[in-house]
């Protein structure tokens, strides 16, 4: 089976393609953390920000899902009007050499406002230069379609972006309470108590419970991501980035 190397806990629940896909999968990580407005700049930059990369099997052994999320925590407030920021270019990178640099990137782009958008995907296509921050792959769309649907065929690539219950769990309040320089000096996150503790609550309380973020999710044949001479236990690098 492939493994991946991610920037985040590896377990999520995301609908595609009609049904729940459900999967908690150990494998080797560089490192696991997240990002959820984690300075004031970002939380002023709500749709730019990354909280967390995915990887788990797919509906079928030789099959992968690739996930991204943004813009976490979206209010129930906010939930029916939030989408993509359609001047941003979305990416999520995919090194099968071990060298830490893209050998594949699948690109997204957005276009319209809020619930009635329309997404572009590309990919995963060799990129025409690695590390680029906002240089699309000149390539026609792999699928387009609105968000919040899923596109695509369950024996070929698949994609669903729009609106999702945000998986990660943390217990934000007691975090900010042992470690109280990140709590941010704007915004509504700043309003959380801050006095000092020295350990988590247990059990803890899930911060981001009945909290939504903006998703990306893509399902596809594990062979598309990896080099021919790939061998019997292949390993793959993902991460993704945002940029304007």
């Amino acid at each position: 089976m492939l493994r991946a190397f991610t920037r985040a806990p590896l377990a999520m629940r995301f609908a595609l393609a009609g049904c729940a896909l459900v999967a908690a999968v150990t494998v080797a990580r560089v490192s696991t953390a997240s990002d959820h407005q984690d300075t004031p700049e970002v939380e002023l930059k709500q749709l730019t920000d990354i909280n967390d990369v995915y990887t788990f099997p797919g509906a079928n052994p030789d099959r992968i899902v690739l996930a991204v999320t943004t813009a976490s925590p979206i209010t129930p407030a906010q939930s029916p009007t939030i989408g993509f920021d359609p001047n941003q270019l979305y990416q999520i990178k995919i090194d099968n050499t071990g060298d830490a640099v893209e050998d594949l990137v699948i690109y997204f782009r957005f276009d319209g406002t809020g619930r009635n958008q329309q997404v572009r995907m590309y990919g995963p296509v060799a990129p025409p230069q690695t590390g680029g921050i906002n240089t699309l792959a000149d390539v026609a769309p792999t699928l387009t379609g609105a968000t919040n649907t899923s596109l695509g065929s369950a024996s070929a690539v698949q994609l669903q972006a729009g609106l999702f219950d945000d998986p990660f769990f943390i217990d934000l309040e007691q975090f900010f309470k042992i470690i109280p320089d990140r709590a941010p000096v704007q915004g509504p996150l700043s309003k959380i108590k801050t006095q000092q503790a020295t350990s988590f609550r247990d059990p803890g309380i899930d911060f981001l419970r009945g909290f939504n973020a903006l998703g990306i999710v893509v399902e596809l044949p594990e062979n598309m991501l990896l080099p021919a001479n790939a061998g019997s236990d292949p390993k793959i690098g993902i991460w993704a980035t945002t940029s304007h």
